[in-house]
């Protein structure tokens, strides 16, 4: 390779079309998934303090934001629900009438462009706010998977396009492989105990009642681990492997990515999003920008797509 001053690589930053023409990395909205939180009511919009722009919505406004989002040429969501009630077995998560079966049906039948993605766990529907059949103080991972097959199946009825298992239970991929062979799978494969997942538990009312997730959400610290739990993933049927968080985890990303050969999402998750609006708020930082470089980033990382509350705004930009 030549060096300066036969070689200049400045010359290819001079203009926006320059730049544009080798740029490496690229955002679409073909790369993006919107989160939605389903609630109870009707003509209910109720906002979220510190995630500006997110909402609990009620299944007829539900339907309302996914027919914009469709309009603005955002193609996939991925629906949470907050039940009327928690029980001690999380029974909503699986029940015909269910919140986000009621999503979902009424989804499919007015926006039916959209792809409906589900998240299955069990923490938003069970009273002690796990995501697992609690014994003995602890979360009992293979009692638990019938109750999360369960979920999936209700949820693939109800009209979802892809199920995506949140929980952390070893097997469950396996699990729900088994009952749903046709239904694509994205796995929440390397989920960590994060600290960056508070805004999100206040919008969907999923904070453990005691106790934490660490016995059964990853480590931090460990990225080899994350590979694990990816290529067992991989082997129980999942199609798609997620990382989450996203910007504290590119080396992940990046690892997963060179590791396997299979599609690779990321979800910039609430706290991600929050501390960018807080700081945007406070003139410190251009949000259009800063929100910008972040997806580049997990894009550039290795992720195909990427949950992110930015996905309404990110059409706008683009």
């Amino acid at each position: 390779m030549s060096s300066f001053p036969v070689t200049r690589l400045r010359r290819l930053r001079r203009t926006e079309t320059l730049r544009a023409l080798v740029r490496e990395s690229r955002l679409s909205l073909d790369d993006v998934v919107m989160p939605l939180f389903a609630c109870p009511g009707e003509g209910v919009v109720r906002p979220v303090p510190g995630l500006e722009g997110i909402a609990q919505r009620s299944v007829d406004e539900i339907v309302r934001e996914g027919s914009e989002l469709s309009a603005l040429g955002i193609r996939a969501v991925l629906l949470f629900g907050i039940p009327e009630e928690k029980d001690a077995e999380g029974s909503g998560a699986w029940a015909t009438d269910g919140i986000v079966q009621r999503a979902l049906r009424a989804l499919a039948a007015e926006v039916p462009e959209l792809t409906l993605m589900t998240d299955v766990c069990l923490c938003e529907y069970r009273s002690d706010g796990h995501c697992g059949v609690l014994e003995d103080g602890e979360v009992a991972n293979d009692a638990s998977l019938d109750l999360l097959v369960r979920a999936a199946a209700s949820h693939v009825e109800a009209g979802a396009d892809v199920v995506a298992p949140s929980d952390m239970m070893d097997g469950r991929v396996g699990a729900i492989r088994t009952a749903l062979p046709h239904t694509p799978i994205v796995s929440y494969a390397a989920k960590y105990a994060s600290a960056f997942y508070g805004p999100f538990r206040e919008v969907a009312e999923s904070a453990p009642a005691t106790g934490d997730r660490r016995g059964y959400q990853m480590d931090p610290a460990n990225v080899r681990e994350a590979l694990r739990e990816c290529e067992l993933d991989l082997d129980e049927g999942a199609d798609v492997l997620m990382v989450k968080p996203a910007l504290a985890y590119l080396d992940v990303i990046r690892a997963v990515r060179e590791r396997f050969d299979c599609p690779v999402a990321a979800y910039n998750v609430s706290g991600e999003y929050a501390m960018v609006k807080a700081a945007a708020a406070a003139g410190h930082l251009d949000e259009k920008a800063a929100a910008l470089e972040s997806l580049v980033s997990i894009k550039r990382a290795g992720a195909d797509f990427v949950f992110t509350y930015w996905a309404k705004d990110l059409a706008r930009w683009l």
